[in-house]
């Protein structure tokens, strides 16, 4: 609901710049022998080019829109479950240090990891899987493929893919595009592959970054069936790591229970695409 809801915003305020657009054309337009043919496409182009700009980034960093395919934000369930979603590496010092806290608390997650610290550090992607988590495609070399060919797309995915299932990964391989970014291509590509994207609901590690700022923006913003994005596999992302155990502690006085992907996208209906 919330995703149509915003794609219904965004296709509003473009439509509203494009009828101002239309409203100034007709003010300016004037006598042909004035303006000229060419004249008047140029005025045109000028005041459409705000709104279709507006409209391309809008459908672009959407975290529930895309034009092809299933996308899932978070799933709409009364059961007080969340999914933790740890972005990028794995690297061997601290995701090991995440799966040994994780386990402490007996907690499974999802590791959206990237294709080439994977096949740099190929044990640790197999340690992920033998504790009972679940690992996701966050392309090969963290490119952004917004403005990539389709071939160079196709090279990023299945590649990390061959990978994952290297690492014993079993069922649906989830995609997440680096920094949540898809327009028309790679969400094309993903809908003929039998791909979903998944995005998240809840991301907080927005400046300031101190852990226990964290560990608030996330109790204050989880609902039944949010989708929580952290990093935590690098040096410079210490606060993430710290506010891992309030968050964890703290969703579950609240009587939240953490699964994976794919049991989260199994207790409630996952939002159609737009």
């Amino acid at each position: 609901m919330a995703g149509m809801l915003e794609a219904l915003i965004f296709l509003a305020v473009a439509l509203t710049l494009l009828a101002g657009g239309l409203a100034l054309w007709r003010l300016v337009r004037g006598p042909v022998r004035r303006w000229g043919v060419a004249g008047r496409a140029a005025a045109l182009g000028v005041l459409i080019a705000p709104a279709m700009l507006f409209a391309t980034w809008k459908l672009g960093n959407s975290r529930s829109v895309q034009l092809f395919g299933g996308i899932v934000d978070r799933v709409e369930t009364s059961a007080p479950v969340v999914a933790l979603t740890f972005d990028d590496g794995p690297t061997a010092q601290f995701t090991s240090e995440v799966l040994d806290l994780l386990d402490q608390r007996q907690v499974q997650a999802t590791f959206f990891v990237v294709g080439r610290a994977l096949e740099r550090d190929p044990e640790v992607g197999r340690q992920i899987v033998a504790a009972g988590h679940e690992l996701g495609n966050h392309t090969y070399s963290h490119t952004r493929l917004v403005l990539q060919p389709l071939p160079f797309i196709r090279q990023e995915i299945e590649r990390t893919d061959e990978l994952i299932r290297q690492a014993g990964h079993q069922g649906e391989i989830y995609f997440r595009p680096p920094n949540g970014k898809k327009l028309i291509l790679l969400p094309y590509y993903l809908a003929a592959t039998g791909r979903r994207t998944v995005t998240w609901s809840v991301a907080p590690e927005s400046a300031p970054y101190e852990a226990d700022v964290i560990v608030a923006r996330v109790l204050d913003q989880v609902r039944p069936g949010s989708i929580v994005l952290l990093h935590v596999m690098y040096e410079s992302r210490a606060e993430s790591r710290a506010a891992l155990p309030g968050i964890i502690d703290g969703l579950r006085e609240r009587g939240y229970r953490f699964v994976t992907l794919s049991e989260l996208l199994g207790n409630g209906a996952a939002r159609a695409p737009d």
